[in-house]
Formats: C-alpha cells, sequence, structure tokens
C-alpha cells in the first residue's frame, strides 16, 4: 500500500476508505452469523497497523531517497487483492470464534509471531505491525 501511495496524493488516513472498509466485513461478518463488532475491531487494528508502516516507509523514503520504490502498483489493484483477502479473512474469523475464545488464545497466538518473527525475518517495523494487527483477536 505504501509504495501505491508514496509520490501521488493519496493519504496514509484515508477515513471515507477506512468506513467502507469496516462497513463491508461488517456486513460480510452478519450475512455469515459472525458478530459485526467484533470483527470490525479486528478490521480497524489491520488498518492501524497498515498505516503505522504506510507511515514510517514514508519517512524511510523522505529521509532515503534511494531506497524509496521507483516502480508503483496500481492503488486500485492493491485494494482489489485487499479487499479478496479481507473477505477470506472475515471467514477466517467467524470459522475460529471457539478457538479465539480460548483461555490459550493469547498465548498461542504470541507463539505464532515469534514463529513468524524467525521464519519470515521481518524487520522491526513489520513485527511490531504483526502485533499491533492482532490485539483484538482473541476474544
Amino acid at each position: 500500500m505504501a509504495a501505491a501511495k508514496w509520490g501521488t496524493d493519496s493519504p496514509i488516513d484515508d477515513p471515507a476508505r477506512e468506513q467502507q472498509v469496516l462497513d463491508t466485513v461488517a456486513a460480510q461478518a452478519q450475512q455469515i452469523g459472525a458478530d459485526p463488532d467484533e470483527i470490525r475491531a479486528v478490521f480497524r487494528d489491520q488498518i492501524e497497523a497498515n498505516k503505522t508502516v504506510q507511515r514510517a516507509l514514508f519517512r524511510r523514503w523522505t529521509a532515503h531517497p534511494d531506497e524509496a520504490p521507483t516502480t508503483k502498483p496500481d492503488l486500485s489493484v492493491v485494494r482489489q487483492t485487499i479487499n479478496r483477502i479481507n473477505t477470506g479473512l472475515v471467514t477466517a474469523l467467524a470459522d475460529t470464534t471457539p478457538e479465539r475464545s480460548s483461555a490459550v488464545c493469547r498465548p498461542e497466538l504470541a507463539l505464532a509471531v515469534v514463529e513468524v518473527h524467525h521464519e519470515k525475518h521481518p524487520d522491526l517495523l513489520h513485527t511490531g505491525a504483526l502485533v499491533r494487527s492482532l490485539m483484538t483477536v482473541c476474544r
């Protein structure tokens, strides 16, 4: 998302787009019998984590222009991909409600974050964003 917005008029904070995403996932949740407020909360965390990454990358690229992307993905294509992923995530959240309600959810989620960090080696920015994005996954 950051690369698609870099050097354009597209803002990092886009309340109208954020509301559209939240309304869409809440409606999808309701259609499949999941709690729309719970799904909305998880997606709010996803959005906030994404904006944190975008802001940090913009600061990095401003300070080090040689690290900035030289090509830009089409924002509408990126959003279509995100919409597709979001639909799958709504379903996955609905399907895992019992697991996400269990006492072991938080420790298992923390272990999963550690595993991702060790296997994928994301930088601290992306590891922090992952943690932020998962704050309301466990009920």
